[in-house]
């Protein structure tokens, strides 16, 4: 029997446990099964997001998830041995990008999976880093250098945003540039030393997080927008299947924050006191600078016109479009102030980013 050990997961184990694997794995998906390879049910990357979106915590066990889809409530599965073209069928019909394939006796023996079968099923993505901003609260390091040339680790930041998005396979990128941009063009060039074929929009005066975009030539594929100050490993790939699945017209990464309020929180009705409770931790989600979005958005964005990514989510909002959160649970730093700037440099020696 093949050794697919790497897929398989039981269903005592955590959300935290499928995310790992799921990171090892890079299929996007495990499959929940007994001591006898039976299977029990699918968690997908798209899965562990929603319910991390829901509020869920990471060390509840993955048998909760199991079955709460009301579209699949039991998986969709395929025998071993099946026809190459009878699997896509069934992937097209019930629009999954993962099958597993059991044999006579309902045991995992394999995965199928649309980016084996297809390797282009996932539209080509293009990336744009925004890279034209003063880095005030990073003075006076960035007095002589703009924020995304600041060494980590011994080269740029912004190196390591190229080399992350090259390894998801994203090698046409637009960067934005304003302040000290002679700077950034003379390091990168062309981007072919970096693997990479980089063009610079240059902003003659800073048009803010999503009007630069305007200045782009219309995209003919769904573009990322990642600020030139993040450090992360954030799946770039399983950020466009979850908003292609969700048949977005943008999709804003975010992070999760907690914030422990340092006194005891009373809560009352007038003058009546209901309740207090001692040092709350309240959950938000952040923005995390991140961005995905269609095609289609392009026309949203006036061209030389300052524009905030939040203005452009709130016109989209308001003409009817879909803007959808991604949670990101790897690895994300934004190097803003000095405390993460040295942040950064011992991550990168930790081999964290």
């Amino acid at each position: 029997m093949k050794n697919i050990d790497h897929i398989l997961i039981s269903p005592d184990k955590t959300i935290r446990d499928a995310m790992d694997s799921i990171n090892h794995n890079l299929k996007g998906i495990v499959l929940v099964v007994d001591d006898s390879r039976h299977l029990l049910g699918t968690i997908t990357d798209g899965n562990i997001r929603r319910a991390i979106l829901a509020g869920t915590p990471l060390e509840t066990p993955i048998r909760k998830l199991l079955g709460v889809d009301p579209d699949y409530p039991r998986p969709v599965v395929a025998r071993a041995g099946a026809d190459r073209l009878d699997i896509l069928g069934l992937m097209r019909q019930h629009k999954v990008r993962q099958l597993p394939l059991l044999d006579e006796e309902d045991r995992v023996v394999d995965l199928a999976t649309l980016d084996d079968l297809l390797p282009e099923s996932l539209s080509p993505m293009m990336a744009v880093v925004m890279a034209g901003g003063f880095g005030t609260r990073l003075r006076p390091l960035t007095e002589n250098l703009p924020k995304p040339m600041l060494p980590v680790g011994g080269r740029p930041l912004m190196e390591h945003i190229i080399e992350g998005l090259r390894e998801a396979g994203i090698t046409q990128i637009n960067v934005t540039t304003h302040y000290k941009s002679e700077v950034i063009t003379d390091h990168f060039g062309d981007g072919r030393n970096f693997g990479v074929d980089i063009e610079y929009v240059t902003e003659d005066r800073p048009l803010g997080t999503a009007g630069a975009l305007g200045l782009l030539k219309v995209p003919e594929q769904p573009f990322l927008v990642i600020n030139g100050d993040i450090l992360t490993r954030v799946d770039f790939k399983a950020m466009l299947a979850f908003h292609q699945e969700h048949d977005a017209a943008l999709t804003v990464g975010v992070r999760q924050y907690d914030f422990k309020v340092p006194y005891g929180v009373v809560e009352a009705e007038g003058v009546e006191v209901r309740r207090i409770t001692e040092k709350p931790v309240l959950n938000f989600f952040v923005n995390a600078g991140i961005y995905l979005l269609d095609p289609g958005t392009h026309r949203f964005i006036p061209n030389g016109q300052r524009l905030d990514m939040t203005e452009l989510i709130d016109i989209l909002l308001a003409n009817g479009r879909r803007v959808v959160s991604f949670p990101i649970c790897e690895y994300w730093l934004d190097v803003g102030q000095p405390d993460d700037y040295a942040q950064a440099q011992v991550d990168v020696n930790d081999k964290r980013d």
